[in-house]
């Protein structure tokens, strides 16, 4: 009888065996530079590793349908058949064991297949010798890529092990074979060059559609070429200040890059090249870098060093504003060992109609471009609250970031179509294809030139209901005068914003005068200010929240009831900013049980009486509740009479209501605001705000967008906040509908059972 401790160690050696197959196997298909190859690589070591026959490859070929207008698979690669065969070898979904494979989505394993009903004979294989079949479908995004097989001579079944581990197989390379799939082309044998090209998809960072040319940008230097190289004591303040010179020069770029931009940028998104300076004073980097060097390593060695440390515990983070932070330090890690170790590589050329695609884009990488040149944005990784997509939202730049498919190794210089708003990336499109997006194009931009003429008219529908539109801002003090004059006011001051971009929390004083400045900017139109709301996607570099599930862990009001001391000290700042103004609303975040809005009420009522008795303030702000946890919806009635208004955060509320991270691409198109259930919700809320006799507003995307609006001026809700790049838009469709009409047809969306079948039918009955 083997010992269990020499059993556990057996186990322990084949998952370590199976483990470093499939991660060598996944770099090398990745390093393939055409699908040929990447096919080639993947039969010829999975027919070694398991000891097979043969093993064969069968892709989709869906530009080449049957006569019934069904996709077919073609034999792409083997090792074990004919080779002739490949590109050869046709088969319908459902004819043969392969296309019933397909067919299923599912594996099938036969130790003979030619005995099973839906066997086909393709004698141009070879394969008459063989008997044991096991065919396990490759399926991306729930979409049937191909078919990866085994065969072998011996007239039996593949072994359970043998099962998995090629199913494993299949599930990890589904990515790589889409990512060469789209990129490279086909087969060659089978002649299968493109004539369209499926979109590649992502989150969409930045509304709007670009066309041009790529251009890939690569950092020159890596951390992974630099030599710790030992000092002696004496060379220590040299490195010290080669440093300091260096951290001034990549200060001086930034202000440059910022300069670039001026009058692009509002002042809330040119404050994160501030934040980017920041990074590069503040004492977690600085000194660190300035102490590995006294203890006797030279200055690129000594950089190394704390980049790396900031960039592996950020990015193991699942705090979203985190890893970008991560992003941040790196790409500002690297400008300051260019400066330390200057190359000759050659300056970046950018065409007219450039196209910046990079595995991140950072904010100082497109600070580089000429703006007249850049046209959209494309990155592998990143996310819709990364700093990239606020620059790109604030610049107009299309952007759709988090593409994973996207073959960085081979796109530089490729024709690319960006569609911001479906978040969808077209590599060499064909002319057809750019026919129709210059035909989408230029309904943009007549649109676009037709908004222009609203901005001086009023936001009242055709039967005389007016409707409030306000803005959604972050750090700004201060709008550009065209957007500030067609707002109501602000409905979400994001406090958070002051202090993601500081290495420390802002004291109260400092608080005062950020605040107040945005109060006087408004005045008198009221500014509401939502309490600080980090966590979730959004978090302090000064105060890092480690959390397995932070979406649904301490975040907002749980974060700030917990810390009293901050949470006073904001609410005594925002009191005392309004002092003699009056325009002040306030918001508590994230709100899911009555004792939360309780201990928040009372911590404010102190922060009242306080101010009272020290300065002399009276003002007392009206307070709201944001409805974006489901448990808030259903205790409505006894917040109304709590507090004097309620805004429904509509991205939360449908993230938490359809349990989808919105911001996880792999999930990403399972999140609509447009759901069925989300609609239910907004239609209970609105009831019984009215029964309650609260005013209710909504906040987030649905507000900006003018098909949701319209669903949302027909449940009575007439404030809407959203980011100004919008509010033309909204303006547009309330003025050119009647809040009878979209009443009207409320209860006919309510019976529809699909977002698409919403989105359809309010796509045909409003104005857009």
């Amino acid at each position: 009888m083997i010992p269990k401790s020499s059993r556990r160690s057996n186990v322990d050696e084949i998952h370590n065996t199976v483990l470093k197959f499939l991660r060598s196997i996944i770099q090398e298909v990745n390093r393939a530079e055409n699908i040929d190859q990447a096919l080639t690589i993947i039969v010829t070591r999975v027919k070694k590793e398991l000891s097979a026959d043969a093993c064969s490859v069968y892709l989709l070929d869906h530009r080449n349908p049957d006569s019934d207008g069904r996709e077919t698979l073609i034999l792409s690669a083997t090792d074990g058949l004919l080779p002739q065969s490949v590109g050869e070898v046709r088969l319908k979904f459902g004819e043969g064991i392969v296309g019933l494979v397909a067919e299923r989505a599912e594996p099938i394993n036969l130790a003979s297949a030619a005995e099973h009903p839906s066997y086909s004979y393709f004698p141009e294989t070879g394969e008459a010798k063989f008997h044991g079949f096991l065919g396990v479908p490759i399926i991306h995004h729930r979409r049937v890529l191909g078919v990866l097989v085994l065969q072998q001579q011996q007239e039996s079944h593949y072994n359970e092990d043998d099962e998995t581990l090629l199913i494993t197989v299949a599930a990890q390379l589904t990515g790589a074979i889409a990512s060469a799939e789209v990129s490279g082309g086909v087969s060659a044998q089978a002649d299968r060059r493109r004539v369209e090209r499926k979109p590649l998809h992502g989150i969409a960072g930045a509304p709007g559609i670009a066309m041009g040319r790529a251009v890939l940008v690569v950092a020159q230097l890596t951390f992974d070429v630099v030599a710790e190289r030992t000092i002696p004591d004496e060379e220590v303040e040299v490195e010290q200040q080669r440093l300091r010179v260096a951290i001034e020069a990549v200060k001086q770029d930034l202000l440059q890059m910022e300069s670039n931009l001026d009058g692009q940028l509002l002042l809330n998104d040119s404050a994160l090249f501030e934040a980017y300076r920041m990074i590069l004073d503040g004492d977690s980097f600085r000194s660190r870098i300035l102490e590995e060097i006294a203890t006797g390593v030279a200055a690129p060695g000594a950089l190394r060093r704390v980049v790396t440390s900031h960039v592996e515990a950020f990015s193991s983070m699942e705090d979203l504003y985190l890893r970008s932070r991560a992003e941040d330090i790196l790409d500002l890690g690297l400008r300051l060992l260019t400066k330390l170790q200057p190359n000759e590589a050659p300056k970046q050329k950018y065409p007219k109609n450039t196209i910046l695609v990079a595995d991140i884009v950072t904010a100082a990488m497109l600070a580089e471009v000429p703006i007249r040149r850049l046209q959209g944005i494309v990155s592998r990784r990143g996310s819709g609250t990364s700093h990239t997509a606020i620059l790109a939202k604030a610049l107009g730049i299309p952007a759709v970031l988090g593409v994973d498919e996207l073959p960085l190794s081979r796109v530089n210089a490729l024709e690319m179509i960006v569609d911001g708003n479906q978040g969808e990336v077209i590599l060499r499109p064909t002319k057809q294809i750019k026919k129709e997006y210059r035909q989408l194009l230029n309904q943009q931009q007549q649109q676009d030139s037709a908004l222009e003429a609203i901005y001086q008219y009023p936001a009242i529908t055709a039967d005389g209901i007016k409707v409030q539109l306000l803005a959604n801002t972050g750090l700004m003090a201060e709008l550009l005068e065209k957007e500030r004059s067609q707002t109501d006011g602000v409905g979400l001051y994001r406090t958070e914003y002051p202090f993601m971009v500081r290495d420390r929390f802002p004291g109260e004083k400092e608080q005062v005068r950020v605040y107040r400045k945005v109060l006087q900017e408004f005045h008198p139109l009221p500014v509401t200010m939502r309490t600080l709301d980090i966590g979730g996607d959004k978090a302090l570099p000064y105060f890092p929240m480690v959390e397995d599930n932070p979406f649904l862990g301490w975040r907002g009001i749980r974060f700030t009831l917990d810390h009293p001391e901050i949470f006073l000290a904001q609410l005594r700042a925002m009191l005392q900013a309004n002092a003699g103004l009056g325009n002040l609303r306030i918001l508590f975040p994230m709100i899911c049980t009555l004792k939360e809005l309780d201990d928040s009420l009372v911590l404010l009522h102190q922060a009242q009486e306080e101010l009272q008795q020290e300065q002399g303030i009276t003002e007392h702000p009206e307070v709201g509740v944001m409805i974006e946890v489901p448990s808030a919806v259903y205790l409505l009635p006894q917040i109304a009479e709590r507090a004097d208004f309620i805004s429904i955060g509509s991205n939360d509320l449908t993230q938490y209501l359809l349990a989808v991270d919105r911001n996880n691409a792999q999930v990403s198109e399972l999140y609509d605001s447009l759901h069925p259930s989300v609609i239910h919700v907004l239609k209970y809320i609105t009831d019984q705000a009215r029964i309650s006799g609260i005013e209710v507003s909504v906040c987030g995307e649905m507000a900006g967008d003018p098909v949701a609006a319209f669903l949302l001026l027909g449940l009575g809700i007439t404030r809407l906040s959203m980011n100004v790049s919008s509010l033309a838009r909204v303006k547009w469709m309330i003025r050119n509908s009647s809040q009878k009409r979209s009443r009207e047809v409320i209860p006919e969306l309510l019976r529809l059972d699909s977002a698409d079948a919403i989105r359809k039918r309010l796509l045909e009955i409003s104005p857009h």
